[in-house]
């Protein structure tokens, strides 16, 4: 399949829509160990179920191809094509996927396939996670092991997800699995991550899997104020969350972490900053608000979250600044030049407390917004430059929004948990009518 147009998508994870967590001789993630240790989740809920995609994945495909996307952001699940991580293959696992691909590809509808959205392997969890450099090289064996299997059909491959939330909720301050609260302990897992997605992408080029890309969480950097402080804080925070994870893979280096008193130093051997900057054909760049940052009242991390105020918020509570999208795609513009490959905006979406009325329609007015705002922030950013290949929303459907649990619905496809009933939202409608539109 070939990826000649601009990508209009949606987006999933494997562990928010699966369920069947041990069906099929799928082995056990992290995140099903971690949703079920007490105090976890919200209202101790998991994904077990979650949306029931693992069996209900033709009527999925179904709502893909009403929406008249011409691409689906989806992630493997690692356990359930290598049980423990490394060794054998779950042929089993693997032939899901295949099923899944060839559907998509059977309505025109371009597979883009994650190969790590964070759920770990339990087995290699207790053998150090991302701490330990080996998960590197499981994580290229398993991405050869796919590709093998799915290359001649997928042309857009995204390596890991997030690094950066991965390693500051998951292995920093514990709110996501595998639940380390290690602080700047944890900045190992950032090499060993971009490692692996080095490590990766030398072996889907050796089996030609089309275009390749690693999709990071981004977010503009607003200091709280032009007092030197403040300005140090926005610094020190814009080189953790949005420089840590791009630099390596676009510049070749990391960014100065003294900020930190820490540095990378001790675990990057040689070879790997060439291995993490092999040319990409773009980036995934995942938007849903800009960040305030303050200097520290207190000992600890060298900035705080200073909040915005002034805006709409979504029921996540976060503050919907559309305009932020452009200023963040335009300053990765400004900051990389010509070492910035094409940009994918992989996930943008919105929770809303969404409630079907007494007919079962669920009026989703504040995400059609939402979208809307942002789709013209796009517009500004191709205008200003910026080269933008595909925008997926984020979500299909709602589904398990990790510590969260079931509460917040970013979907444009609602769904009862308790029947599995799928209903699409007046945002679905409004979507497939802008893709029409704008495909035109």
């Amino acid at each position: 399949m070939v990826l000649d147009d601009m990508l209009w998508g949606a987006a999933s994870a494997a562990y928010q829509i699966e369920g069947a967590p041990d069906e099929d001789g799928k082995g056990p993630s992290i995140w099903d160990v971690f949703s079920h240790l007490p105090g976890h989740i919200r209202d101790g809920q998991n994904g077990d179920v979650a949306c029931d995609h693992y069996h209900r994945w033709r009527e999925d495909v179904e709502l893909l191809a009403g929406l008249g996307v011409n691409a689906y952001r989806f992630s493997v699940s690692w356990p359930r094509v290598l049980p423990t991580g490394r060794g054998a293959v779950n042929h089993a696992g693997l032939d899901f996927y295949d099923r899944l691909v060839d559907a998509l590809c059977e309505r025109s509808i371009a597979p883009a396939l994650t190969l790590f959205h964070w759920d770990l392997p339990q087995a290699l969890e207790e053998k150090g996670g991302w701490l330990n450099r080996d998960t590197a090289a499981y994580f290229a064996d398993y991405a050869g092991i796919v590709a093998d299997r799915l290359a001649d059909r997928v042309p857009l491959w995204i390596t890991l997800n997030e690094p950066f939330v991965h390693m500051a909720y998951g292995y920093a301050l514990g709110l996501h699995a595998p639940g380390h609260a290690l602080l700047t302990d944890a900045l190992p897992t950032a090499h060993h991550q971009l490692l692996a997605h080095g490590l990766a992408v030398r072996e889907l080029r050796a089996r030609n899997a089309g275009r390749v890309l690693l999709t990071n969480n981004c977010t503009p950097v607003w200091p709280a104020s032009r007092a030197p402080e403040d300005l140090a804080a926005a610094d020190a925070y814009d080189t953790l969350h949005n420089r840590l994870f791009n630099d390596p893979v676009l510049l070749g280096r990391y960014p100065d972490l003294s900020a930190y008193g820490t540095d990378l130093a001790p675990v990057v051997r040689d070879g790997d900053l060439e291995l993490i900057a092999a040319p990409l054909d773009g980036l995934g760049v995942n938007y849903y608000n800009p960040t305030r940052i303050a200097a520290p009242d207190a000992p600890g991390l060298p900035f705080q979250d200073a909040g915005i105020t002034g805006y709409p918020t979504t029921a996540f509570g976060w503050p919907v600044v559309p305009d932020g999208l452009r200023e963040l795609l335009a300053g990765l513009r400004a900051r990389y030049g010509p070492a910035l490959p094409p940009i994918y905006v992989t996930e943008n979406g919105c929770s809303q407390p969404d409630v079907p009325d007494e007919r079962g329609t669920i009026d989703d007015r504040a995400r059609i917004a939402y979208l809307d705002g942002h789709l013209a922030a796009l517009d500004a950013a191709r205008a200003e430059g910026v080269d933008v290949r595909g925008y997926f929303v984020w979500s299909l459907t709602d589904n398990f929004e990790w510590a969260e649990g079931h509460h917040q619905r970013f979907g444009l496809v609602h769904v009862d948990y308790a029947t599995q009933r799928r209903t699409p939202k007046a945002s679905y409608h409004w979507y497939r009518e802008e893709i029409a539109r704008r495909s035109g």
